[in-house]
């Protein structure tokens, strides 16, 4: 998710916003504040509206919190967290590779649940003792008693419950949910296979995704579904839901394939050893026209003296107005060496791509001794895994 922005810095873990949570937080409050008008006729319209937007705050502060754990867990193993990311459906840890152990896999994954789960329990337990007491003839009326809530203890009880819920939801065989990643790891710990575990419990999540989505159309057509009702906007939703699984227990699979593929290949297997080279002090012009338009390169290496001195894109080419095109150089617009991420032709292909990734570039220069050795190429990895397996195609 490279989209929103950073908010702040959490045990050395970056995190962000995704501009897709602002959509679900304002449709939160907004249902909420209908909520609240409805159960609490007497408050103002001030009140009604300042408890949903405090009950949407804390709700997504306990999501934040639920991933501070898995993050938390994961560092303790030795596993690099680059950030956690707020959007539509909740929060997600940026965890940079998978556990090396089932043990790993389930300690960072039941963390999730388990704070999930506490955190509900203290909010309902602080929520009903700042009610106060009732009249006993509350207690034969719910409607009333929910009536009788302070705004306080309506957001806590309120965020206290669906972290209840969410907890539970969590635990759902549907991988990758949580507790689809207790599956993988109880399979895996059978197996020792990770891959082979992967594919068993992306299965059993891509069952339960599409009986979501069925479930979901059939409540739009009107047929109710334990605990999630019936109707147009309850089926949608567990339609789109389904759906948002399916495609990530489908896409996580492929990452895990991805990286067995690439485990002990080595980044000279892959590279290009003859990359075309450009000086730095040609013009953009003779840049495009000698280098650009006369091959299928998007990057070509800086090379002053035996030495990079840098790289040279088709995005820093689309930084000058073409009327300056004899005026640069390649000097004035590469991206110096000091800057780029590199590989060594020994690196594990694994680990190459995990840096593409991360910088969202797509290519990387090799290096051995500082000396430039090849470029690497998204597309030269993508042609070796098409040729490894026919997984990755279906």
């Amino acid at each position: 998710m490279q989209g929103g922005f950073k908010i702040g810095r959490i045990f050395g873990i970056n995190i962000r916003i995704d501009w897709s949570w602002l959509f679900i937080f304002a449709l939160i409050v907004l249902n909420l504040s209908s909520v609240f008008a409805q159960q609490h006729p007497g408050w103002g319209t001030g009140i009604q509206w300042g408890a949903a937007i405090g009950a949407a705050v804390l709700f997504f502060a306990s999501l934040l919190v639920h991933e501070v754990a898995h993050s938390l867990v994961a560092k303790s193993q030795g596993i690099p967290v680059r950030s956690i990311t707020m959007f539509l459906f909740g929060g997600v840890s940026n965890i940079q590779r998978e556990p090396d152990s089932p043990k790993a896999e389930f300690l960072i994954t039941i963390v999730g649940p388990i704070t999930s789960l506490v955190i509900g329990g203290v909010l309902l337990m602080i929520g009903s003792l700042s009610v106060g007491p009732l009249p006993a003839t509350t207690l034969t009326s719910p409607t009333d008693m929910i009536g009788r809530l302070n705004p306080l203890s309506t957001m806590l009880i309120w965020v206290g419950a669906v972290n209840i819920l969410l907890g539970f939801f969590n635990l759902i065989p549907g991988f990758p949910l949580d507790g689809g990643r207790i599956v993988r790891s109880i399979f895996w710990a059978i197996t020792g296979d990770l891959r082979r575990s992967t594919n068993w419990a992306s299965r059993i999540g891509q069952l339960i995704s599409w009986a979501m989505i069925i479930s979901g159309i059939a409540m739009v057509f009107g047929a109710r579904i334990p605990f999630f009702g019936s109707g147009l906007i309850n089926g949608l939703w567990l339609a789109f839901i389904g759906w948002f699984l399916n495609s990530a227990a489908i896409q996580s699979y492929r990452q895990v394939v991805i990286r067995d593929i690439l485990e002990d290949v080595p980044v000279r297997h892959l590279m290009r050893s003859d990359p075309p080279t450009v000086a730095p002090n040609i013009s953009v012009s003779q840049l495009i026209h000698d280098y650009v338009m006369k091959t299928d390169e998007h990057a070509f290496p800086v090379m002053w003296q035996d030495r990079m001195a840098g790289l040279v894109t088709l995005d820093d080419v689309r930084t000058v107005p073409r009327d300056a095109w004899d005026a640069r150089q390649v000097r004035d617009i590469m991206t110096p060496a000091d800057e780029l991420i590199v590989a060594s032709p020994e690196e594990e292909a694994a680990e190459a791509l995990n840096k593409l990734k991360r910088r969202d570039v797509r290519q990387l220069p090799v290096l051995r001794e500082n000396r430039l050795a090849g470029m690497l190429r998204r597309r030269d990895i993508v042609k070796w895994l098409q040729l490894q397996t026919s997984e990755l195609a279906t």
